[in-house]
């Protein structure tokens, strides 16, 4: 189509937008091509249910972000061109449930304030051993986020992490360390804690990284978002997500970068083992390096005609992880909870934690509908009064323990013989409202529209979400860290030579930092080490 660019970079969610802007501003040639006609992936904001009501479609919140790498190079860039945030200085999030044994209500916030947090734990001694577990975390967060910042399978970088643990001195406890971080999240606050208060607050929350309080590494994830909150408040956009990536445009546009949207990617082009560019039905971008934001099928099944040997096998036995589910509600007024504390929190978790998680989350992996969802309740409007008229509300409504191909309801009452219909989400919203009005009697009432989007929409709007999945695939032990997405292709540097590997589906995993594209963008643009030039050096010509 034109004389060869630097990169080409295929998909366009968070991973991609943080490669693109990166690159463009070391003085890359880059071009970014979309199948949709917008930029973002699952980064938007739209009217969906009346005029004036703005939902975030899909992701909403930031905290990943703006703690992150990629906040620290681009940020003054990006606000710049009208990024603004919203966060809140002092109630974060929140979880209510009823007690099992007596049917009270129980609820638990967190707020910025560690301290003030765990000074509303009851049990003797919870309230220091909250404390130490986020000290513990800080005394090894170099370690931490240096392993979610690298590539796990370079001796070198893995040798600089641990180097540097030893230079801060923090072997000391290591093998403790290491034993609760693979913990389970449940198993981490049973070890932790006497009271409920620490599992029903944050267990919760590890939906969001795509796991559940049963399965391995909630030990680290679950102190993770604990200190991220703490540390960064939950900052939402203001006006809506939709700002953030225009943000990102503006940043490529006035970078020279080429922007190709409603465009498909139908093969990576590769010759004599090094990547050549991208065929689209509007001629071949050339590039010398792509980065593909792709799921492992697409890449490795789709994309590259022939590839690498074992990939396609573990590619096509890949595992995606449960399907999510939004609801987008317009309200007549604000949400009125029994507890009125929750009125000022802008997320609110309906589960009693571990326990009521789990449940639902066993029910959607065997195929069925929870019969009692845990609920994520967005209350943008908290930190930012401009997603709804004067006096009125939006719902941001996520359900992360949703089949892709319902078998069965556990609760016996819904029909699922014709898959995701309109009356099956319909039955299911009714559900979820139950659920919410336990704690907020009267919400019903209020609901002025609606808009759902099942498993199957998230499918049809990010190719991505295969099987409905948000997060790129199970992130499981054996398919996370250093297996992501397995062993035959771990890491970002595939072995056809210029083609790298990003997105959720990538290490770091799930969420909005950023960081496959950041790790990938300053490896592109960092000069060359003494070793890698002896390598270039030795490496056989091809011609």
């Amino acid at each position: 189509m034109e004389d060869s660019l630097d990169v080409a970079i295929i998909g366009s969610g968070i991973n991609s937008l943080v490669a693109a802007a990166e690159l463009a501003l070391a003085g890359k040639r880059v071009c970014v091509i979309e199948r949709s006609d917008r930029l973002g992936g699952f980064i938007q904001s739209a009217e969906r249910t009346l005029p004036g009501f703005i939902h975030d479609s899909f992701s909403s919140w930031h905290p990943l972000f703006v703690s992150g790498s990629a906040y620290g190079v681009l940020g003054k860039e990006l606000h710049a061109r009208g990024l603004e945030y919203c966060n809140t200085s002092g109630p974060v999030t929140a979880s209510v449930a009823a007690d099992p044994a007596t049917g009270a209500h129980r609820v638990i916030i967190a707020q910025r304030d560690p301290a003030e947090t765990a000074a509303a734990f009851k049990a003797s001694g919870d309230q220091a051993a909250y404390m130490a577990m986020l000290d513990d975390l800080g005394r090894n967060a170099g370690t931490v986020f240096g392993a979610f910042g690298a590539e796990l399978r370079s001796f070198g970088e893995v040798a600089k992490i641990a180097f540097g643990a030893v230079r801060r001195g923090r072997f000391s406890g290591t093998e403790a360390f290491v034993r609760d971080s693979v913990m389970s999240g449940r198993n981490y606050t049973r070890s932790r804690f006497d009271g409920w208060e620490a599992d029903q607050l944050w267990s919760p929350w590890l939906l969001h990284a795509g796991l559940s309080p049963d399965q391995a590494t909630g030990g680290v994830m679950l102190p993770v978002m604990a200190m991220s909150m703490h540390s960064f408040g939950l900052p939402i956009v203001k006006g809506g997500a939709s700002k953030f990536v225009a943000a990102f445009e503006s940043l490529l546009r006035d970078n020279g970068a080429r922007i190709m949207l409603g465009v498909e990617a139908e093969e990576i082009l590769v010759a004599g083992g090094s990547v050549a560019g991208v065929k689209t039905p509007q001629g071949v971008v050339s590039a010398k390096t792509v980065l593909a934001n792709v799921s492992p099928q697409a890449l490795y099944l789709q994309l590259l005609r022939q590839p690498p040997a074992g990939t396609a096998d573990a590619a096509e036995h890949y595992q995606n992880g449960r399907g999510a589910m939004q609801i987008h509600l317009a309200l007549d007024k604000p949400v009125e909870w029994l507890d009125p504390r929750l009125n000022e929190v802008p997320l609110v978790h309906i589960s009693n934690g571990s326990d009521s998680t789990g449940i639902a989350c066993a029910q959607a992996e065997a195929g069925l509908l929870p019969s009692e969802p845990t609920v994520v309740v967005g209350q943008q409007y908290v930190l930012d009064p401009t997603r709804a008229p004067t006096g009125k509300a939006t719902l941001w409504l996520q359900l992360q323990e949703v089949p892709f191909s319902p078998v069965g309801d556990a609760a016996g009452e819904l029909s699922v013989a014709e898959g995701w219909t309109d009356q099956l989400k319909q039955g299911y919203l009714e559900r979820v409202l139950d659920r919410l009005e336990q704690f907020a009697p009267g919400t019903r009432a209020t609901v002025l529209a609606s808009d759902i989007l099942a498993p199957t929409d998230l499918l049809s709007a990010n190719p991505n979400a295969v099987n409905g999945d948000p997060y790129g695939g199970s992130a499981e032990l054996f398919q996370n860290l250093l297996w992501r997405p397995f062993p035959a292709a771990a890491g970002h540097q595939t072995a056809v030579d210029g083609l790298w590997h990003i997105g959720a589906s990538t290490h770091p995993g799930p969420g909005l930092s950023g960081g496959s594209g950041h790790l990938v963008a300053q490896k592109l643009t960092a000069p060359p080490s003494r070793f890698s030039r002896i390598q270039a050096a030795l490496k056989p010509s091809k011609r």
